[in-house]
């Protein structure tokens, strides 16, 4: 792709986020019935290609047993409050009252306090007795000195995750995660992320991740790209983790599952995301918003509270109904916002695809003027695609 000069000596390509972009119905349709949204990673299928985000306002034991019992893989963060205090609702009820001048202060006060190394058993025995599939994330700076715990009482699929992971971290002052070493020491999945460009989802696919998570900055309660000035817009940078995984298959015979993580808010943001090259999804802020979620209407990512350098905020997102209304309906609101996965099959089979990775060979345009195009009213009221 031709690059533009922003000035003398420095040029860059044009990126795209999902606003941006349109898919393009092609000459056949399908009946929606015929669709198959179903995902599978390693020895572990889903009937949907969806993965909750490991943020607290999100996934809480019960939420991610719900989720899982629907047919998603939620994801519980074993460095968040369920491995710091044995019952943190009072505190979940806390975040939730607080203002928002004193939200982030308080947030890092409640974070401080330490992680206790037997509730990272116990929350993944809780899943496992549950009968789902048991998934969990941890930081590349604690999975050491964590894993053990949480792989000792059978967790099935680890998730490395920070705002930007890489293959090669360097650091003086400690000796870092070699991500390779540690993927073949173990018999389990691990997906890691995030990243946002070829170079970086190619070398963390040749680590013998499962899956890499493709995202920095795009998420409705992340400030990375205020704060950092880092990030790529997610049409732009699932693309290009594509086209990584389509180079590392050459190389390998391997296949390695893309996950689009943020920046997600309807059901056809998520299907522009599969259309660009994801096998599968991970929402925060969109099961935030169900009645099942422990954040009570709120939502913040996990670099909220970090205590030098916040890269989060705590944002309202209310409720709109329940984790299932939201993932399959039915849906009472017309924004798209309820019934995502059943939008994903039906957007599928208007374009003529019965899967998933077929649907990733869907034709698409640069459309700055798609949300807007005849929308005035809908603009001007407030209601449908007005709402954005």
């Amino acid at each position: 792709m031709a690059e533009i000069e922003i000035g003398i000596g420095k040029s860059g390509r044009q990126a795209y986020g999902f606003d941006d972009i349109a898919i393009v119905p092609s000459r056949r349709t399908r009946d929606p019935h015929d669709v198959d949204i179903s995902w599978q990673i390693d020895a572990y299928e889903f009937d949907l290609p969806l993965l909750g985000a490991a943020m607290d306002g999100v996934s809480a034991p019960r939420s991610v047993v719900e989720l899982g019992r629907i047919g998603g893989l939620g994801v519980l963060n074993l460095e968040g409050l369920w491995t710091r205090y044995d019952d943190p609702e009072p505190l979940l009820e806390e975040i939730a009252e607080l203002d928002d001048t004193v939200a982030t202060a308080r947030m890092q006060e409640i974070y401080k306090q330490p992680i206790d190394p037997d509730l990272i058993g116990q929350r993944v025995t809780q899943l496992k007795s549950a009968g789902v599939v048991a998934a969990a994330s941890l930081t590349p700076q604690r999975v050491e000195q964590f894993h053990e715990l949480a792989l000792s009482a059978g967790l099935d699929i680890l998730v490395i995750q920070g705002t930007v992971v890489s293959a090669e971290h360097v650091s003086s002052r400690e000796e870092p995660l070699n991500l390779k070493e540690f993927i073949a020491r173990y018999d389990i999945p691990v997906i890691v992320g995030g990243c946002a460009s070829y170079a970086s989802a190619l070398h963390l696919a040749r680590t013998g991740a499962a899956g890499v998570l493709v995202g920095v900055g795009p998420g409705n309660a992340c400030t990375t790209r205020g704060v950092l000035g880092i990030g790529v817009p997610q049409a732009t940078a699932i693309a290009d983790a594509a086209g990584a995984r389509r180079r590392h298959m050459e190389e390998t015979g391997r296949y390695v599952q893309i996950i689009a993580d943020g920046g997600m808010r309807t059901g056809g943001d998520i299907a522009k995301a599969v259309a660009c090259g994801a096998d599968a999804v991970m929402l925060g802020s969109p099961l935030a918003r169900a009645g099942e979620a422990p954040g009570r209407g709120y939502h913040w990512g996990m670099a909220t509270f970090h205590p030098e350098l916040p890269r989060g905020a705590r944002v309202h997102v209310g409720a709109i109904g329940s984790l299932r209304e939201i993932l399959e309906g039915p849906a009472a609101h017309n924004d798209g916002t309820l019934n995502l996965f059943g939008a994903l099959r039906t957007s599928m089979a208007t374009c003529g695809y019965a899967t998933i990775k077929e649907f990733q060979r869907a034709e698409v345009l640069i459309a700055p003027s798609l949300q807007t195009e005849g929308k005035h009213y809908q603009r001007q009221q407030g209601v449908g695609m007005g709402r954005r």
